[in-house]
């Protein structure tokens, strides 16, 4: 057995090579939730480094003890582009892209799970408290359990969860729900999401609830949820910072210091309503409700699965659209949507954050989205505007945003005007409150209160 007492099972491992011999840890507030509770634990982290058909062996890096599993190009391609994130993704996304049922992609889900529910039997201390991320690793909670009845075993899900009728699409629905219910405790990001889940367990598998509790046998599993948040204070001091606050000068002037900067950031996939945000757009440009060079949108798509066709296509279509905008409504010097296909640090996007007017977020779906909670914490001078989709975990939470169908395209456009001339008052009223939910409630708020439900279930 191994020696770590809490134990991180995750797709990928915190860290990025730098080259062959030095890592750095990888950015992103899940890694920065952990980074203090695995020290104050003696934590180690599971999960793949990176590469295809590369053995390593386990190595320490910033207080982790980091264990990676191997992954060969093969099970790159059907267990995680494949079973995971063509089968899975667009299933929990309320099937906005059609999921793909293919029974080859489903052996190497499972046979890559058993490899990483095996490495976790054998890395943790005997008692160990083990955290599964994930839907890439649905299946681990029970094979673990199998494996090491004497862990407490939790398991979250960042991704939402679909209702019964579309997760009853899936031909392997049993197998799926068994490996959760391994699990002492299953979280979600909103409570919609483990009420799914309780019903599908009673029709599925035949276990009664009461309250947050699964009867699974002789086994109860607690159900929850827990919406997972942002590093609030890691936030708010770097928009203190006099280079920061400068760039986000700088932004606007290089953006021509037009009347109201709007911003999209996202990964570029089609759950995040990137293309339904561009229309309404132009179509407030067409008639005439915008001036061009009165506002402008920003859109950062960061690269995302570029291997994946249907994510080429994506990008295909995003990038024509705005070309098309540009072309009918730019002027000289002047074009209403600025696009950037690349990915950005944490202080270029927290001076962007800090320029904006508007920030848009408008997901088709999506299990929380912190880029609104990244918005929040950073506008500690209480100005700028929130849209936010109905469809976001983060909207139950930021009541105060301005709340949007993002289906609704007339509706977006409404509310995009409503957001870009709303009162200063209105604005302030709204952002405090909004601020000191997300001060509240920031991401180690959430990881403890996942770990104390886990350990006293």
């Amino acid at each position: 057995m191994g020696s770590s007492s809490f134990l991180i099972v995750a797709n990928r491992l915190p860290v990025d090579r730098v080259d062959d011999s030095a890592w750095r840890r990888s950015p992103g507030g899940l890694v920065t939730a952990f980074a203090p509770l695995m020290r104050r634990r003696e934590g180690g982290w599971l999960g793949w480094a990176g590469s295809a058909d590369e053995k390593i062996d386990p190595f320490d890096h910033d207080g982790m003890h980091l264990v990676p599993v191997p992954l060969s190009a093969e099970d790159i391609e059907l267990y995680y582009e494949g079973f995971s994130n063509s089968t899975l993704w667009p299933l929990y996304h309320d099937v906005i892209a059609p999921p793909v049922y293919d029974r080859t992609f489903w052996e190497a889900y499972r046979r890559v799970n058993e490899r990483f529910a095996e490495a976790a039997a054998e890395a943790a201390a005997p008692g160990a408290v083990v955290w599964i991320q994930d839907y890439q690793l649905q299946l681990v909670p029970a094979l673990l359990r199998a494996l090491r009845p004497d862990l407490r075993i939790g398991f979250f899900l960042h991704i939402p969860f679909p209702p019964s009728e579309l997760f009853h699409q899936l031909p392997w629905r049993k197998e799926i729900v068994k490996g959760l219910l391994g699990a002492d405790l299953v979280g979600f990001q909103r409570p919609g999401a483990a009420s799914n889940f309780k019903r599908l367990c009673r029709r599925l598998v035949g276990y009664g609830f009461q309250g947050n509790a699964i009867f699974a046998g002789e086994r109860t599993v607690r159900v929850q949820s827990f919406p997972i948040s942002v590093d609030f204070g890691e936030l708010d001091e770097l928009v203190r910072r006099p280079e920061v606050v400068a760039r986000a000068k700088r932004i606007r002037e290089e953006l021509g210091d037009p009347g109201k900067i709007l911003l999209g950031v996202d990964r570029l996939d089609y759950t995040k309503g990137i293309g339904q945000r561009l229309g309404a757009f132009g179509e407030l440009l067409a008639e005439g409700s915008i001036e061009p060079g009165d506002a402008v949108l920003v859109q950062i798509a960061t690269p995302s699965r570029e291997q994946v066709e249907q994510y080429r296509l994506l990008r295909d279509d995003i990038e024509l659209q705005v070309g098309r905008i540009n072309g009918e409504h730019g002027l000289l010097g002047a074009q209403p949507v600025r696009y950037m296909h690349s990915s950005y640090g944490r202080e270029e996007l927290a001076a962007l954050y800090l320029a904006a007017d508007v920030m848009v977020v408008t997901p088709l779906r999506d299990g929380m989205n912190l880029v609104a909670k990244e918005y929040v914490a950073c506008r500690r001078d209480l100005r700028g505007a929130l849209v936010l989709s109905e469809f976001a975990g983060a909207a139950d939470e930021l009541r105060q945003a301005f709340l949007v169908n993002p289906y609704d395209i007339d509706g977006m456009k409404n509310v995009l005007l409503a957001a870009m001339h709303a009162e200063p008052g209105d604005l302030m009223r709204r952002m405090r409150a909004m601020r000191r939910r997300v001060s509240l409630h920031d991401v180690d708020r959430w990881a403890t209160g996942f770990l104390s439900a886990l350990e006293g279930a």
